[in-house]
């Protein structure tokens, strides 16, 4: 099948950073014939020139980080990764911190989760609770557990039972159905179980993570849902007029459809008609979630649209939110957070101030259990429930009516602070 033509899906790797989630990564790629012999043998001689003989899977990615770091183009079979029936975009990140802004910021969320855990661990990592918190509050649907290294606990299943219990545990307590989570054993570094059945593990009887790739449920496109549409650029064309771009996220917009974008320019939102529709350079009828677009629109004019305004459907506006309560998880931030701290939201595509007026509930991060009524501060680590003010009118949605609204990330100073979504709001009047 085209590329073009299968179901796409991001995939994100997660776990505690020594579990070989890069190994199994590379493996995969390497394994799935996504890389070629000759790069491979490259990373190879790398891994054994510098002493890591057996590293050579966890350079693919890292390699591909560095690409990114000195800012070279990288052949994109790298990081979009295709089995027979999808094609899948990897959004791994080594690093701890990397990994959240990748997932929280990264222009796709990740509709599936791959949990990489250590056999050869006694105990849950914290980091291993904090990211499977951070994946079940950030919309992540599907849920894969990998329990890797089995070749250093010589393949015993009872050792995999073992593991498989707690982690059992872990993702029940966040809200995953277990019947519906599959558990792996795999040894990463020597390709058990990864694109090739192992032939060390007769006891189990269940898929490769390939298969297991292959068995994920397509993500529902939220057609039905109302359409959304944040806008990322608006551009004027000669001869055809104001043509603003975004992605629709839910939804379906038609040519002749009556829309409005809110806040617009004096918070009181323009209404318009669809015209034109266009993606990739050739004119549409219709725009579906997930589709990049560029539109024109009878009744906007330059001055009325800009970055981080929503496009609805005038029978159904998009919510503009003068206060909002959200579900947080305060992820890097150098002290502590109070009330009155003003840092700028990353949603969707706007990035709007918003000031903390209270804190309302503090949290247990691995099982989003009270803790606390009305803390002082909150700090690292820590998941909250708060109220917030943005500085100016704001786009934000309801978790429960339309997720893929409702997610932000906070960043200040070039980091990413915190994360969450919005499960409660006061409407703009």
């Amino acid at each position: 099948m085209a590329a073009d033509k299968k179901p796409h899906i991001n995939i994100v790797f997660i776990g505690h950073v020594d579990a070989g989630k890069s190994t199994t990564v590379g493996r995969l790629l390497y394994d799935s014939g996504n890389i070629d012999e000759q790069a491979m043998r490259k990373l190879k001689e790398k891994a054994e020139l510098l002493g890591k003989k057996g590293f050579e899977f966890a350079f693919v990615m890292d390699n591909l980080k560095e690409e990114q770091e000195r800012g070279v183009t990288i052949d994109l079979a790298h990081k979009r990764f295709d089995t027979a029936k999808y094609y899948f975009t990897i959004i791994d990140a080594p690093g701890h911190k990397d990994f959240i802004k990748n997932m929280i910021t990264g222009a796709s969320q990740a509709d599936v989760g791959v949990l990489v855990v250590a056999v050869t661990d006694t105990e849950i990592q914290p980091q291993t609770k904090e990211h499977v918190f951070l994946a079940k509050t950030l919309g992540v649907g599907q849920l894969i557990v990998v329990i890797n290294k089995m070749d250093a606990v010589k393949y015993d299943e009872k050792k995999f039972n073992e593991v498989k219990d707690r982690i059992t545990t872990l993702v029940k307590s966040v809200g995953y159905k277990i019947d519906q989570v599959p558990f792996l054993p795999v040894a990463s570094l020597m390709g058990d179980n990864v694109a090739k059945k192992s032939a060390n593990m007769a006891w189990y009887k269940g898929h490769t993570i390939l298969e297991t790739l292959d068995d994920l449920k397509e993500p529902e496109k939220p057609t039905n849902l109302p359409l959304r549409l944040p806008i990322q650029d608006v551009y004027n064309i000669t001869g055809i007029g104001v043509v603003p771009v975004g992605r629709v996220e839910t939804g379906v917009m038609k040519v002749g459809d009556k829309v409005i974008a809110v806040p617009g320019r004096e918070g009181k939102g323009v209404e318009g008609e669809v015209k034109t529709i266009e993606m990739h350079h050739e004119l549409m009828n219709e725009a579906k979630p997930g589709d990049n677009v560029g539109f024109n629109v009878r009744g906007f004019g330059k001055k009325d649209i800009t970055r981080g305004d929503v496009i609805g459907h005038s029978s159904n506006v998009p919510t503009v939110a003068t206060e909002f309560t959200a579900q947080l998880v305060v992820l890097n931030h150098p002290t502590v957070i109070t009330v009155g701290y003003t840092p700028v939201f990353h949603i969707h595509t706007a990035q709007v101030a918003c000031q903390f007026i209270s804190l309302e509930k503090k949290l247990n991060p691995a099982t989003g259990e009270v803790v606390a009524e009305k803390p002082d501060f909150i700090k690292n680590g820590d998941a909250a429930i708060v109220k917030l003010r943005p500085v100016q009118p704001l786009c934000i949605e309801r978790q429960k009516e339309i997720p893929h609204m409702a997610r932000f990330a906070i960043r200040d100073s070039g980091a990413t602070v915190a994360a969450g979504m919005c499960i409660d709001l006061v409407k703009k009047v």
